[in-house]
């Protein structure tokens, strides 16, 4: 090993305390037999499985192997001259075979289902990494291989940490935090600033967080895994923050076999819920595929009159159209009917400036307050593979989220000492809808040159987001805004409601087309290079006022670098351009600028215990022009009670994250991640303070036999907003699983074990909101 290997790989194994013991080092010693014989007999010894063609090993013999170190190695001997080829990826072997095309090689395709399933879905692989994701950029990369930072909640993830919607999983990636602005609505952070880049099976989607309709309070029912990328993501999303992109990767109907779950829940504050998910064949020889997965929870909370029933139903039909064609046709519904919902939350401060300490429970809603809300989506696409491994991929899908409400918003200057002062300031109803419709069409093409493998993706997306909301006032003198006395308040009276009018519609479209391309410079250093070009547009109506903006032809560059150190390290560096159009408005109700940016990246990860626990450390910078700030003069957008923004220049983020997911042992999964920045605008004020600068996550599960038992923690540093602060916390949960045999078991979680009491929200409208108390959840599950 030259110095600069030697110089690099020195403080990677100090910083992420593993080193190259961990590597592969199984040894192999195979006489000459049958190539089938051969490849079963590594694959047993590395108890991995593997995937190839039957047809491929007809009249093949191995070559005789001696002493050969490492599963990869064995398996490049005893295949050499065979004209096939061995690749390990999610802990299974695909053999393929090789075609001569020119000067270089590409490799033969094999069945789609096969690469559909391999290295991607995460179900049953009891495992907290994948094999492979494509969030970042389009290509099929291994965490390790790609030059940006990225996790995974795998589905054993879910199971275990007992995680049901979105929320919970951004409060469990690495560098990712959650406020709640009120009991329907969550507003995520990541580096310094907030998420707004969604994506569904890597579409992406867009919402407005004033009239927000269950998008942070998704069911995980319908997914198998979700990928993050931390940073910038302009790349494949245009328009975003460079905070980070979540991807919610949908179940599919894999199972050529009749199959399913049943599960029963029961838990802290009356919760119950059940689940089922089947799949069946629906041809004798699957290749054509169902799958239903469906949930239904009641709840009811430790805070006054609020519960909320919550409906579930997805569908998906899978079906290999030909060995080299899959086609995909689904739709997901979910319906959240709350009840006792509030409108921002509660005093954080007496009219004589001390803090308020309130019990847990206190609402400041009726219990005749909602804010329901019903989202559908449809989608298809099609994936087809030549016979030289060049793939094309199109989806399309639509998505319609409701959302009706009636609320009231209390607010005032709160005398401490006879609970006088507050209003009832707002009551309203409303009624939204936001429709989207998005395109996204590629084509990826892997070529050898020099025996370099090398690939270029080529795509367009289209998308188009539509909102309308209208406002329901109440009929006045049919209520009372008054409250007496706000310690002893249960509510007011439901008005008499008026006729609805219309107070926004929003139209925006962006279009795009990309290109990025993974070229070998040599074995070891990969160089990744792509751009974006984007228009974006926006016709508004708001509250009276129309406004119209576009940016056309938007360029955004990017550049990443990729260098093997060794089969278990690999260092990385990466640049983007940021661009993001806001939906944060001044004082005048004009919205800010685009935001305008850098982001840089750079760092180190590793790849042990046989490529089953993946390790990172990464360094970032983000530079950033005309960020959204809270304006200082307190004033509120005209016509609502959000407050104005004002355009912060010269804001830059700099960090660094550590993130280790995977399995140390095939009883043994681990989960770690911490994170640490500072976010300061030009004057070196420090900005978005109400989210924590320092973040660690630990998860770490064993099993014995038939008993699993699971215990991590999640501490958040300081936060403070608008005079209000939050102590550093901790919260401990823990899960006990016993299984009475492969079909039955019953799982026991607990979350917040010590009971810690801590604000989910500090100065959202100047307010706070508390965290979920001690909880406990029940859950029993059947397979068939």
């Amino acid at each position: 090993m030259n110095l600069f290997k030697k110089s690099l790989l020195s403080p990677a194994v100090a910083l992420l305390l593993y080193s190259s013991a961990m590597a592969d080092d199984l040894t192999y010693s195979i006489e000459k037999q049958s190539l089938k014989d051969a490849i079963e007999t590594i694959s047993k010894k590395a108890n991995k499985p593997y995937i190839a063609n039957s047809a491929l090993f007809e009249g093949k013999t191995s070559n005789a192997i001696k002493d050969i170190k490492g599963t990869k190695n064995a398996l490049d001997e005893i295949l050499k001259n065979s004209g096939l080829e061995a690749v390990i990826e999610d802990g299974a072997i695909i053999i393929k075979k090789k075609v001569v095309v020119g000067s270089g090689t590409v490799l033969e395709d094999i069945n789609i289902n096969e690469v559909y399933t391999l290295g991607k879905n995460t179900e049953n692989t009891n495992s907290y990494t994948t094999g492979s994701m494509n969030t970042a950029m389009k290509l099929d990369l291994s965490i390790k291989e790609t030059p940006q930072s990225v996790s995974v909640v795998t589905q054993q993830q879910i199971e275990d940490m007992g995680l049901s919607n979105i929320t919970d999983v951004v409060n469990s990636v690495t560098g990712l935090s959650s406020n709640n602005l009120d009991s329907e609505r969550n507003s995520y952070s990541a580096r310094g600033f907030g998420i707004n880049n969604y994506q569904i099976d890597g579409v992406t989607t867009t919402y407005e967080n004033g009239f927000m309709t269950g998008e942070t309070s998704q069911d995980l029912t319908m997914y198998d895994r979700i990928e993050v990328v931390r940073g910038a993501t302009g790349l494949l999303t245009g328009a975003g923050n460079p905070s980070a992109a979540i991807n919610l990767i949908r179940k599919h109907a894999d199972s050529k076999e009749f199959k399913g779950d049943v599960s029963f829940q029961g838990g802290s504050w009356d919760k119950y819920k059940g689940t089922l998910d089947v799949q069946t064949p629906l041809d004798e020889k699957g290749k054509v595929r169902a799958r239903i997965a469906t949930s239904y929870e009641e709840k009811k909370s430790f805070i006054d009159y609020y519960e909320n029933k919550k409906t579930v139903l997805y569908g998906v039909v899978d079906a290999d159209i030909t060995d080299n064609t899959r086609v995909s046709l689904g739709a997901g519904y979910q319906k959240n009917d709350p009840r006792g919902s509030m409108w921002g939350g509660l005093p954080s401060k007496f009219s004589d400036g001390t803090s308020t300490n309130w019990d847990r429970s206190k609402s400041t809603a009726s219990d005749w307050t909602y804010w329901s809300s019903e989202n559908k989506n449809y989608f298809t696409n099609i994936e087809h593979y030549f016979n030289n491994d060049i793939k094309l991929y199109g989806a399309y899908s639509y998505s319609n989220n409701k959302g009706e409400s009636k609320l009231s918003y209390i607010s005032g200057k709160l005398d401490k000492d006879t609970g006088s002062g507050l209003t009832a300031s707002s009551i309203q109803g409303y009624d939204s809808s936001q429709k989207q419709y998005n395109i996204d069409m590629y084509a990826s093409i892997p070529f050898q040159v020099n025996k370099l493998d090398h690939e270029i993706v080529a795509g367009l997306m289209y998308s188009k987001q539509n909102l309308e909301a209208y406002n329901i006032p109440p009929i006045s003198g049919s209520f009372d805004r008054t409250i007496s006395n706000f310690y002893t308040f249960t509510g007011i009276v439901e008005p008499t409601w008026g006729s609805s009018n219309q107070v926004v519609d929003s139209n925006v479209k962006q279009t795009a087309a990309y290109l990025v391309g993974r070229f070998s410079i040599t074995d070891d250093l990969k160089f990744i290079a792509g751009s974006r070009i984007t228009t974006w547009e926006r016709d508004l109506y708001y509250y009276g006022q129309t406004q119209n903006y576009d940016y056309n032809n938007i360029l955004t560059p990017y550049a990443g670098l990729v260098y093997n150190i060794n089969d278990n390290y690999t260092i990385f560096t990466s640049y983007t351009d940021i661009f993001n159009p806001q939906n944060a408005r001044d004082k005048d109700g004009k919205y800010l600028d685009a935001i305008e940016g850098k982001n840089y990246e750079t760092g180190i990860k590793g790849l042990f215990f046989e490529d089953k626990l993946n390790a990172s450390f990464s360094v970032f910078r983000i530079e950033q022009d005309n960020l959204a700030q809270t304006d200082p003069s307190g004033a509120f957008i005209p016509g609502t009670t959000t407050q104005a923004s004002i355009a912060a220049e010269g804001t830059t983020s700099k960090g660094f994250e550590i993130d280790i997911n995977g399995e140390i042992t095939d009883n043994w999964n681990l989960s770690v991640g911490y994170s640490q920045f500072e976010a300061k605008d030009t004057d070196a004020n420090n900005i978005n303070t109400s989210f924590p600068r320092k973040t660690f996550n630990v998860f770490s599960k064993y099993n014995w036999d038939k008993f699993s038992l699971g215990a991590g923690a999640n501490w958040r540093d300081r936060t403070y907003n608008n005079g209000v602060e939050q102590e550093s916390y901790i919260l401990v949960n823990a899960m006990a699983k016993y299984k009475f045999d492969k079909n039955l078991s019953v799982q026991l979680n607990a979350n917040n074990i010590f009971d810690e009491k801590y604000y989910a929200n500090i100065g959202f409208y100047n307010q706070i909101s508390y965290g979920d108390p001690r909880n406990y959840t029940l859950t029993l599950n059947y397979s068939f």
